[in-house]
């Protein structure tokens, strides 16, 4: 599946799911936690799982749930309402380590047997909203069903007491751009999708463009998004141009002209393995 796009939409609000699943959006994630209050919780459960009912079987792949915490009272009342609806996956918050989607895996296994279902509900979780889970981002490789690893900045600020997450330039600070390495490393290590945190002004087009291109070129595969509007600017910067393929295409044909030479000369510069391994990976990228 592609993952460049995934937009969040408050599962207490049906016209705001609506407006999601038109978009056009890699995945729409029903949001159960933060964006729910407390004693709305048991309504949007009901709106989120009327609504996974009535989508087609084949539209459920693109939709799904962020669940409340393992270590809260909500998690195991999200997931009895909502898998009968067998969305594509769940977000997993505030996980601590590989041990909470393996007692992920241990309740979605119960949920699709009771549904009836063979399909496996895939997995994202957010690694760096605890502090304890900044220690964990790289125990995740051979997690059962994980698809993804996401971070955020937000819990963390509160987890550690910060005053605010940012500094005097408007960039993260130090800890929660370490965050963000970690996210990429664990999810490296674990050979799943790194899908970057929010961009929170959803009136900053430019900012998010900026901003997404880079962390596509540090190794992100795709990002959040808390608004319609952010998503074509989103998809286009996690979509390889015209020009990237072009090049790609180059250094595979080079190296396939050359076989088994390890290093070769192409305008002006050196290219090893390693570079074409790069370009091998984005033209994949690109045919999905």
């Amino acid at each position: 599946m592609r993952m460049r796009s995934w937009l969040f939409a408050p599962g207490d609000s049906p016209r705001k799911m609506v407006k999601a699943d038109a978009s056009p959006a890699d995945v729409v994630l029903f949001d159960l936690e933060d964006a729910v209050a407390e004693d709305v919780k048991p309504k949007a459960r009901h709106q989120v799982a009327e609504f996974l009912q009535d989508a087609a079987p084949a539209a459920r792949e693109r939709l799904w749930v962020r669940i409340n915490p393992l270590q809260g009272p909500h998690a195991l009342a999200d997931l009895a309402a909502v898998m009968p609806g067998r969305p594509g996956g769940i977000m997993l918050p505030k996980a601590r380590g590989v041990a909470d989607v393996e007692v992920l895996d241990h309740y979605l296994s119960a949920f699709e047997a009771a549904s009836g279902t063979t399909r496996k509900t895939r997995v994202i979780a957010l690694v760096t909203e605890t502090a304890e889970g900044m220690f964990t981002t790289g125990t995740y490789a051979g997690a059962p069903r994980l698809a993804a690893l996401t971070w955020g900045a937000e819990d963390l600020a509160d987890a550690v007491g910060a005053t605010d997450n940012r500094g005097p330039d408007g960039g993260y600070g130090f800890t929660y751009e370490l965050a963000r390495s970690l996210c990429l490393l664990g999810a490296a290590a674990a050979g799943v999708a790194p899908i970057e945190t929010i961009h929170g002004d959803f009136r900053d087009p430019d900012g998010l463009r900026r901003r997404a291109g880079q962390v596509r070129r540090d190794g992100y595969r795709g990002m959040l998004a808390i608004h319609p509007d952010q998503v074509d600017v989103i998809n286009a910067a996690f979509t390889p141009s015209p020009h990237e393929l072009k090049a790609a295409q180059e250094v595979v044909d080079l190296f396939a002209a050359h076989p088994g030479v390890g290093a070769l000369a192409h305008h002006g510069a050196m290219l090893d393995r390693p570079h074409l391994d790069r370009a091998r990976a984005l033209l994949a990228n690109a045919q999905r």
